[in-house]
């Protein structure tokens, strides 16, 4: 077999495969974005709609750009800063089921930030995957730096739904947590070699 060393060819097949699915996902979560925007209500959620388009889609350019030619890109993976604090409300309320909707007419800030949600979730899996698998050493760096900021959008999401009394955090009882809480201890220092 024949190696061909050239940086634009520096990439395993694995590699290949799961690049082309994260940038297809990508694609699907920046179009899902785009078609789900003028369906906006809120403004806080919109803001945080265009933000992250912004940023996933620079981010694409980098994956791109160091994908076809194996090199450092141009454009370095960025750091996402939400907006959000990180207060959520625990507890269940009341609220009524969940259901499938019937016409796109239904579509509403909760239906598009839950959809919002799950575009960045799959995005932060499949970075996962594909850094796992990639052999170029700059590609498999651009992949693992920018799946903190899938992390980042997945939880300033979460904070605005749990705001809006979308997504709801159950808690345990105070005994049971604390129970749960103090069932690990640090592990124990290792002997030093003599």
């Amino acid at each position: 077999m024949q190696s061909n060393t050239s940086p634009q060819f520096n990439h395993g097949g694995h590699e290949l495969f799961d690049v082309h699915e994260v940038l297809s996902t990508t694609v699907g979560a920046l179009n899902k974005f785009t078609m789900l925007r003028p369906k906006v209500q809120d403004q806080e959620l919109l803001d945080i709609l265009d933000r992250q388009y912004q940023f996933m889609q620079q981010e694409y350019n980098t994956t791109v750009d160091c994908f076809r030619s194996g090199q450092d890109p141009a454009v370095p993976t960025q750091t996402y800063m939400m907006k959000q604090d990180n207060q959520f409300t625990y507890g269940l309320k009341p609220s009524q089921p969940k259901k499938p909707i019937q016409s796109e007419a239904e579509i509403n800030d909760e239906i598009i930030s839950g959809f919002m949600l799950g575009a960045v979730k799959s995005i932060a899996s499949i970075k996962t995957i594909a850094a796992m698998e990639t052999t170029n050493p700059v590609v498999r760096r651009v992949l693992a730096d920018s799946i903190p900021n899938c992390i980042e959008m997945g939880y300033e999401i979460s904070i605005y739904q749990n705001k809006k009394g979308y997504y709801q955090v159950p808690q345990l009882m105070v005994t049971d947590m604390q129970q749960i809480l103090q069932s690990y201890a640090p592990a124990a220092e290792p002997v030093a070699a003599h």
